[in-house]
């Protein structure tokens, strides 16, 4: 650990930061794979609502900084060839 004073509080503040943004990756992960499911199941009207909100985690990822943009924009591509290719 750090010996100066400001170095030990961001120490701290890093490893509070941390923590929360491995919730919000967490949180779009599964955002994600509730999309992956309903494809799976077959659910179209499950997989629309699914991947409208997987739309909106990963936009609110990019604006934390949690994600890369061109990260959410692979996934959004995939996911709505994943829900276009539906019947």
């Amino acid at each position: 650990m750090a010996n100066i004073k400001s170095q030990k509080k961001r120490a701290l503040t890093n490893l509070k930061r941390q923590n929360i943004k491995a919730g919000q990756k967490s949180e779009l992960k599964t955002a994600i794979k509730k999309v992956r499911a309903a494809v799976q199941s077959g659910d179209k009207e499950t997989a629309v609502k699914a991947y409208n909100e997987a739309n909106k985690a990963l936009d609110k990822a990019v604006a934390r900084h949690v994600k890369n943009s061109n990260y959410a924009a692979r996934q959004k591509s995939r996911l709505a060839k994943a829900v276009n290719a539906m019947n």
